[in-house]
């Protein structure tokens, strides 16, 4: 039985980080030619519990999983997908290309899960004009122009903690509405902008943590 629009349903934060975990794992099983899947097979893939990805996938699909079945695989990730935004591809720029800017600036996976970076963006001049993969890097002086050309709404800084907030006020000024902050700092921005800090310090101390915590336990046994 089909279910009312999704859309109009709200996920929980933790929900919606592990729904790219779901998108990949379903959208593999789809060019394998599968059609089918249980909850309880995506859990085992994941590691993650059967009835927690049950739950999960009740809040964005717009039919329900069979007992003997599983859910329809072409079917789960469209609504997967749809919920996301992925079926529609939102292009950004990045400010930053250096070695983690070049990373990203030349990754096309992103694609796949709906953002296209089509430009990037330096102060360093011996860095203007060149072209990685089919990415043009420009000069910082550029931006406005190119942003409000192409309505372009999302925003990736990837420079030095101290040059952080002055790309994240010239992004703002130019249009940009969503930022995706890699430096390690938090940013100071209008309350109508989005940002989402991937602070690598942080989890690289969390991990650490759970390191030592693992090898303090083993040591007891």
């Amino acid at each position: 039985m089909s279910k009312q629009n999704t859309h109009s349903l709200v996920v929980t934060k933790s929900t919606l980080s592990r729904l790219p975990l779901y998108y990949s794992f379903v959208s593999r099983l789809q060019t394998e030619g599968v059609s089918h899947v249980s909850s309880a097979l995506i859990a085992q893939h994941l590691n993650l519990n059967p009835v927690l990805v049950r739950k999960d996938l009740a809040g964005v699909s717009s039919v329900e999983g069979k007992p003997r079945t599983g859910f329809e695989v072409t079917q789960l990730v469209k609504d997967i997908s749809n919920y996301l935004g992925y079926n529609k591809l939102d292009e950004a720029i990045l400010v930053g290309v250096g070695s983690l800017g070049r990373i990203l600036l030349t990754n096309t996976e992103f694609e796949n899960f709906g953002l296209k970076i089509v430009v990037g963006f330096d102060k360093d001049t011996n860095l203007w004009g060149i072209q990685l993969g089919d990415k043009h890097i420009l000069p910082m002086e550029k931006m406005e122009s190119l942003v409000q050309r192409l309505g372009i709404r999302i925003g990736i800084i990837t420079v030095p903690d101290d040059q952080a907030q002055a790309v994240c006020d010239q992004m703002v000024k130019c249009g940009i509405k969503a930022i995706w902050n890699f430096a390690f700092v938090p940013l100071k921005v209008p309350e109508n902008i989005l940002v989402k800090n991937e602070n690598l310090p942080s989890s690289l101390a969390v991990l650490s943590h759970q390191l030592a915590k693992s090898m303090a336990s083993q040591s007891k046994q």
